[in-house]
């Protein structure tokens, strides 16, 4: 009785048990939709007569399961309406159809989609707004993206006359712009000059300046001699908006030019050159000075002399580094004839000054 007893408690107390622990059937679930999570980070870029669209691709559905394969993308796009209230179809995208953008390591894949304006569509005042929507296999989706806007007003066609000329100090770019600029109060119109080096991969932008009809020009002297460069002009289109707000969009790249400035041109010539005997009471010397030249490459400056009748030599063995050099080699009785030339970094040297004349007395 007793032992019967014990068996009685132990079932009781494992039934208990089974039932706190061993888990009871839950609350069913119903089965998943599998309906992509709209896409949350949506930009949008003008460019020219085109809209670059990227966005991350969802990786999950709304109720947190991963997605294996996705079904079609949706382009939506309104003109003149923020926010849309549905989508406007552009077009609709198979997976396959999505251009990649470059992988990184660990994120989500990046896509991206290129939507071209017609020309009927720019104007000044009006705006499109895009959104995306991301569905299922069985074409159903969550709802539309984050939307963003863009402005439709007109853009500069790109210059494709670009030239470039090296002078003494700057590589002068040209190009011409179109006779007539579109005209609307709230645009202004402008053109940015890019440069790069030839192997570098980004262009930095040098010079901004406002567009005028017919010929333009610009000059960079920020370039280094013998270095290869790559230029390019974008025209950029800057739209005032109501309360303040301003948007701005490039329009297409010029062709691209190659220039190498090569240094062929010489310092500017010396000036001011003046020759003063000394020697009262000492060995005697003539000393000169002249304005300094202002050449950002200037190496130094060479020294010539030459009597009556004769031809002019250099006298410095080494290029003088300052405006100034005393020619302690002088006959008492004889009269000297100076020049000075400056000589660049790279060689170059300028035709010789005005001569300067002083004489050594008899003591």
């Amino acid at each position: 009785m007793r032992n019967q007893t014990a068996f009685t408690c132990i079932l009781v107390i494992g039934l208990l048990w089974c039932a706190a622990g061993c888990g009871a059937p839950g609350v069913p679930m119903p089965p998943s939709l599998a309906l992509p999570r709209p896409v949350d980070d949506l930009a949008a870029m003008r460019k020219g007569g085109r809209v670059v669209l990227t966005w991350t691709e969802p990786m999950q559905t709304t109720d947190r399961q991963n997605i294996r394969r996705l079904g079609p993308t949706v382009i939506c796009r309104a003109i003149g309406e923020f926010p849309m209230k549905e989508c406007q179809v552009v077009k609709q995208l198979r997976p396959e159809d999505l251009h990649s953008l470059s992988p990184v390591a660990g994120r989500r894949p990046q896509v991206m989609f290129e939507d071209a304006l017609s020309p009927q569509m720019q104007s000044a005042t009006q705006f499109a707004t895009y959104a995306v929507e991301v569905r299922n296999r069985r074409d159903k989706g969550a709802g539309l993206s984050n939307q963003v806007r863009i402005s439709l007003a007109p853009s500069l066609p790109a210059p494709n006359d670009l030239h470039a000329e090296v002078t003494a100090d700057s590589v002068v770019l040209s190009w011409t712009a179109p006779e007539l600029l579109p005209s609307a109060a709230n645009l202004r119109f402008f053109y940015r000059v890019f440069r790069k080096l030839a192997n570098a991969p980004d262009y930095t932008l040098i010079q901004e300046l406002a567009a005028k009809a017919g010929a333009e020009t610009v000059g960079d002297r920020s370039f280094e001699w013998e270095h290869a460069y790559d230029y390019r002009v974008t025209s950029v289109t800057r739209v005032q908006l109501a309360a303040g707000e301003q948007m701005e969009f490039e329009g297409d790249d010029s062709p691209v030019i190659h220039v190498f400035p090569h240094d062929i041109f010489p310092p500017a010539i010396p000036t001011g050159l003046q020759a003063v005997f000394s020697g009262v009471g000492q060995k005697p010397f003539i000393d000169l000075t002249w304005a300094p030249n202002t050449e950002a490459d200037l190496a130094g400056y060479n020294v010539f002399r030459s009597e009556p009748g004769e031809a002019a030599h250099q006298i410095n063995r080494q290029l003088v580094k300052a405006p100034a050099f005393r020619d302690e080699n002088v006959v008492a009785g004889h009269r000297f004839i100076y020049s000075v030339s400056a000589v660049d970094e790279r060689g170059n040297q300028s035709a010789r000054s005005e001569t300067a004349v002083e004489s050594i007395p008899q003591p």
